[in-house]
């Protein structure tokens, strides 16, 4: 059997429980691809997206919605062994992928800004939107998984000063017509570490020319690597506790928070407190 059956088949088999079901569960709860949708799919080298193109291309094939996928790598910069790699690792997995160029690392290099992550993520959502419509797609899918989301909520609050979480699918301000999709939502982390090694294979990290080495190895010196480690060692004495999060922002009590904003208005508990006593 070729290499890449062998990946699909784990994701239909072995994995099904933790990959394939969930992954099928997300696009139901949150209505995430429909019939005739035409999706740009985000390959940005690493496992997560190149775990969600599998997936996507399973649902083209046993899906019940009849619609349209693109497999699009954007280089950023990448300089050639990395790019090399998301192409060798593409043809291994029999992923029919696009490339195009931005200059974003040469921009990002040049700007003196404090925060060159911040401005790297920010210019890639932008031309990332700028292809799709292009393409004539009316939506984009990123790989972000239910580990993003639940360290993306402790984030916030620590970090943040506010509670909110990495929301499942969002309409494009800037680019009308527009969706993001996240269809790896409910795909813990841990699974796709497991799925990638059963099938012994080695994906590239973030790549970043402005961290050398880190192609390969990620050396955890960010935040979201610090709330990672956190929620490790609260699962010791708490094995739910991941899940106790992902279910908090999908049952957020109204009567017990002291203030929220909706978009630019913000409210207080007080606008009401008297009137509720009242009745």
């Amino acid at each position: 059997m070729e290499k890449y059956k062998e990946i699909e088949r784990s994701i239909i088999k072995t994995y099904r429980k933790q990959i394939w079901k969930p992954f099928i569960k997300a696009l139901q709860n949150y209505e995430l691809i429909n019939e005739n949708d035409k999706v740009m799919v985000c390959i940005s080298g690493g496992k997560d997206s190149f775990l969600m193109a599998k997936c996507i291309q399973e649902l083209q094939r046993h899906g019940q919605a009849h619609f349209e996928a693109r497999y699009v790598v954007m280089d950023p910069g990448y300089n050639q062994y990395n790019l090399d790699y998301i192409k060798d690792n593409a043809k291994i997995m029999n992923v029919p992928i696009e490339i195009f160029e931005s200059p974003i690392f040469d921009v990002v290099e040049k700007s003196e800004g404090k925060s060159p992550c911040y401005l790297c993520a920010r210019m890639r959502r932008g031309y990332l939107y700028a292809h799709a419509q292009k393409l004539g797609c009316n939506k984009i899918a990123l790989g972000h998984h239910y580990d993003d989301v639940i360290e993306t909520t402790l984030l916030s609050m620590f970090y943040g000063s506010e509670i909110k979480t990495m929301m499942p699918k969002l309409h494009s301000d800037n680019f009308p017509g527009l969706e993001l999709i996240r269809p790896l939502y409910m795909v813990k982390e841990a699974s796709i570490i497991h799925w990638r090694d059963a099938n012994e294979l080695t994906f590239i990290n973030c790549a970043c020319r402005m961290s050398e080495g880190c192609s390969i190895i990620d050396d955890g010196t960010s935040k979201r690597k610090e709330v990672k480690e956190l929620i490790k060692r609260m699962r010791r004495n708490n094995p739910d506790v991941d899940q106790h999060i992902f279910t908090s922002m999908h049952n957020v009590n109204l009567d017990c928070i002291v203030g929220y904003r909706k978009g630019k208005e913000k409210h207080s508990f007080l606008e009401n407190y008297d009137k509720e006593n009242e009745i």
